[in-house]
């Protein structure tokens, strides 16, 4: 028997080896362009994913609060978002933008307060204070906006400096919004002399401020700062460090020192009615051994005159 294989056989063969390689390629092709089609499906839902995450975040948390921004009494600055505490023609100006639940915030708080109030009682600094809410744009909850009225209502009663050291010396765990509840706020109130009146409750109670308090974190936002605490010594940040230089309660006295050389220290009164300077003695309650960051992790308080080894602030682009 022949092994050759007739002419129109081979020819049949080949049109159909050529036949199976054209539907194999488009088969190729065809999984190609669904697995790319998947691909960029993944990528355009983790996009919009992101864009709602941010979205969230920059809104402040689920909060909405409305009508018109009231300023406290007192407030200054560019649409009234600052609040003063010191001589107002002190030769150097501390900007701080803080979170009420920023464990950061507090760790800085409750570190330099001493410091901090001593330069200030000698006319060497005056204080401008911004209120932010990233923490419950990142965590939900809505104790960074409540405390901010809060602390805007102890504004209206010239008492907002000890009742900022307050609500930092007895901060709650990161993830709990205790301060989300007025009635926590008011008694809080109770640790500052006259604080705790008729008018402060009815001013945490209805939200006076709410709306002032979203304005100011809108201006945060909008201002590029990557996280609280933010802390500007004449405009330059000196928080978590300077020149190389961790912040500690030493080193920010030699450094506000360092810039007023020359000048004399301020007298005038400041613009906030009857503005105490910030309290030391505020609180009894210690600052706190640990605290939890954004990422959860643990952060020892600075203390003392050593250096402050802060931790990195609360990032405002969401955790």
């Amino acid at each position: 028997m022949s092994d050759k294989i007739p002419e129109g056989n081979r020819s049949a063969r080949e049109r159909l080896a050529r036949q199976r390689e054209q539907e194999k390629g488009r088969e190729k092709r065809r999984r190609t362009l669904i697995v790319a089609s998947a691909v960029v499906g993944v990528l355009a839902l983790a996009a919009v994913v992101g864009l709602i995450a941010a979205n969230v975040s920059k809104d402040g948390g689920e909060d909405t609060a409305s009508g018109p921004a009231i300023a406290p009494s007192g407030a200054s600055g560019e649409d009234a978002l600052t609040l003063p505490v010191g001589a107002a023609d002190a030769p150097s100006t501390l900007t701080i933008w803080e979170d009420f639940r920023c464990p950061v915030c507090a760790q800085f708080e409750n570190a330099l307060r001493d410091t901090v109030s001593e330069l200030v009682n000698d006319g060497q600094v005056r204080v401008e204070y911004h209120l932010a809410t990233i923490i419950d744009g990142n965590l939900g909850g809505s104790g960074s906006l409540r405390a901010a009225n809060a602390a805007a209502c102890a504004q209206d009663a010239g008492k907002f400096a000890p009742y900022h050291d307050v609500l930092f010396s007895n901060q709650p765990p990161e993830p709990d919004d205790a301060y989300g509840k007025n009635s926590r706020l008011i008694e809080l109130a109770g640790k500052v002399q006259g604080l705790d009146t008729p008018e402060f409750r009815s001013c945490v109670e209805d939200g006076d401020h709410d709306s002032w308090v979203k304005k100011s974190d809108t201006a945060f936002r909008k201002g590029g700062f990557q996280g609280t605490p933010t802390v500007l010594l004449n405009g330059e940040s000196v928080f978590p460090s300077k020149d190389g230089e961790q912040i500690s309660p030493a080193a920010l006295k030699k450094w506000i020192l360092a810039a007023n050389k020359g000048k004399k220290p301020g007298t005038a009164a400041p613009s906030e009615p009857d503005a105490p300077a910030p309290s030391s003695a505020a609180s009894s309650s210690a600052s706190p051994e640990g605290s939890a960051t954004a990422d959860g992790s643990a952060t020892p308080s600075p203390q003392g005159d050593g250096p402050a080894n802060p931790a990195a602030p609360s990032s405002a682009a969401g955790s």
